[in-house]
């Protein structure tokens, strides 16, 4: 009996539980992480005393919002929210534009040549290592202040992120509808329009949508640092303390995402239709 536990313990060890060995191996690895956050949280003076304080302050500055006002300029506060949502949906639309070839030139099932894929995705890398508040910065003083400013920004940030997606999608599609263009006569410029294309635009458009949304809470942080928007609104009321108003735009700000979110929703549902809906 003992020589047939052996036999299946050879062939199947993992059915058997981990090892010696492997219990080592863990305990090391979870006593490093622990010792690591234990000294990240000493490195940062991470304190109770210190959390306690700082939500005490933080609950003054919450009873000081209450109640929300607008305050008598509350039409710079509406051109402001206007002028973030611009802002997000300008570089948003130009930063997908641009990364659909981007997207189609990292794909590996497109591009076989290695070392220029390679490079295509390096640079993608080095565009996605620089924050889109440090690119608002770079164009502020490019550009001058203004929301030209934060339109690049965003546009420069999103674009090697959206490429990376869209190449990742373009990776993952199934290539018999390409393959089948391919073998009605069709080049492989047609494949990628008529059998690749359609496969991933949904998602493209998923992604762009998405960051769309996210792009218009990024350009109040832009306005902070002079690249337009609502965020110089709201960084002259914190000035000024005048906590009132800056819960009036947060909440204007919120029901804006929201509404962008649901007319995302009814686009999506417009240009793609059912099929993503459909149980497999």
């Amino acid at each position: 009996m003992s020589a047939s536990i052996e036999t299946w313990r050879a062939r199947l060890p993992a059915a058997f539980g981990a090892t010696r060995a492997q219990v080592m191996t863990r305990r090391l690895g979870w006593t490093a992480f622990l010792l690591w956050l234990a000294a990240v949280l000493w490195w940062f003076d991470f304190t109770p005393v210190r959390l306690w304080n700082g939500l005490s302050g933080l609950g003054v500055i919450i009873v000081m919002m209450i109640p929300p006002s607008p305050g008598e300029l509350w039409v710079e506060i509406l051109k402001g929210i206007a002028e973030s949502v611009a802002m997000a949906f300008l570089g948003t639309f130009l930063s997908a534009t641009v990364a659909i070839p981007l997207g189609f030139l990292g794909a590996g099932n497109v591009v076989t040549a290695t070392l220029l894929r390679f490079s295509i995705r390096r640079v993608f890398d080095g565009f996605r290592g620089v924050d889109q508040l440090i690119w608002a910065l770079a164009f502020v003083r490019a550009v001058g202040l203004g929301p030209l400013a934060g339109v690049l920004a965003i546009f420069t940030a999103d674009i090697a992120v959206l490429a990376k997606l869209y190449a990742e999608a373009i990776e993952n599609v199934e290539r018999r509808q390409s393959e089948g263009v391919i073998a009605a006569g069709g080049s492989k410029l047609a494949a990628l329009r008529f059998g690749v294309l359609p496969q991933v635009l949904p998602v493209m458009l998923a992604q762009a949508l998405y960051f769309f949304e996210s792009n218009t809470r990024s350009a109040a942080i832009l306005g902070v640092v002079g690249a337009g928007g609502i965020g110089l609104q709201i960084a002259e009321r914190i000035r000024v303390r005048h906590w009132d108003e800056v819960a009036f735009i947060i909440i204007l700000m919120i029901i804006t995402v929201g509404v962008i979110d649901w007319i995302s929703g009814k686009v999506r549902r417009k240009l793609i239709g059912e099929r993503g809906r459909q149980p497999v």
